[in-house]
């Protein structure tokens, strides 16, 4: 399968794992990131293809000259239509949370389940992360190091995180966290009516562990798995632990 799909005359970059399954699993990636963040999640064990996208603007995929909340959700709906697989999961990191969220309030019909990682029902950004990556790349990306992730994860793992984010244009991760910043479905959370595991770390600074108990209140049909020694950057932070929380909601637990 060609790693690209095309959208609006333009191509979107995405990894595939083929599991010879008519069943797809969809990972999004959340701002100033990039699809190797779920690196980890193609060892899944799990009856379903594994798909990661780069977002428009993002990594390998082509530049758009605008970006919007809108246009994200458009374009995994364009992938989701080319592939109509007889079940979908979208599983989402932060601004991806924020991305499946809305695509399931659009489509619910498509999707079976959700993977909310990391992410909120609102997610307001602090004023330093907008004032930063506006005037000062670097201090952003000095930020993360402790921002995004537990303060005993290897430095190798940040570092790679770190260059992975660096590469971003500022503009595109600044649009990003203006997405998020506006974003506020709170009083829609209780409609969500498929299974939804939620995955957060317990040393999450960006989204907060409440934020992850609030969708596990008002969503009935939910799975929480707090991860110890892990921050924002959970799946990179304990892979195996994610992986293990994944495959036991998928094969185990029969929610889907």
């Amino acid at each position: 399968m060609i790693p690209y799909f095309e959208y609006s005359g333009s191509q979107i970059f995405y990894q595939f794992k083929d599991n010879n399954s008519k069943k797809t699993l969809i990972l999004i990636h959340g701002a100033g990131d990039n699809s190797n963040i779920w690196e980890y999640q193609f060892y899944l064990n799990i009856d379903y293809n594994v798909i990661a996208i780069d977002l428009p603007s993002h990594n390998k995929s082509n530049t758009f000259p605008e970006l919007s909340l809108n246009l994200y959700v458009d374009v995994v709906k364009k992938l989701v239509d080319s592939l109509k697989p007889e079940r979908l999961i979208l599983g989402g990191h932060s601004m991806g949370g924020v991305i499946i969220q809305e695509y399931f309030y659009r489509y619910p019909n498509d999707v079976s389940a959700l993977i909310l990682c990391s992410t909120g029902g609102r997610m307001r950004v602090s004023q330093f992360i907008f004032n930063s990556i506006k005037t000062d790349y670097q201090k952003y990306l000095d930020y993360l190091r402790s921002g995004s992730f537990y303060r005993k994860t290897p430095k190798k793992i940040i570092d790679e995180s770190i260059l992975e984010t660096s590469q971003i244009d500022p503009e595109v991760t600044y649009n990003d966290f203006k997405i998020c910043d506006v974003f506020d479905t709170l009083e829609k959370t209780e409609s969500i009516d498929v299974p939804c595991l939620i995955i957060c770390g317990k040393s999450d600074q960006m989204t907060p562990v409440k934020y992850s108990q609030f969708f596990h209140e008002k969503i009935i049909n939910s799975k929480l798995c707090i991860i110890k020694k892990a921050g924002h950057n959970v799946m990179l932070e304990k892979p195996k632990d994610v992986n293990q929380a994944i495959e036991k909601f998928i094969n185990i637990e029969n929610f889907i």
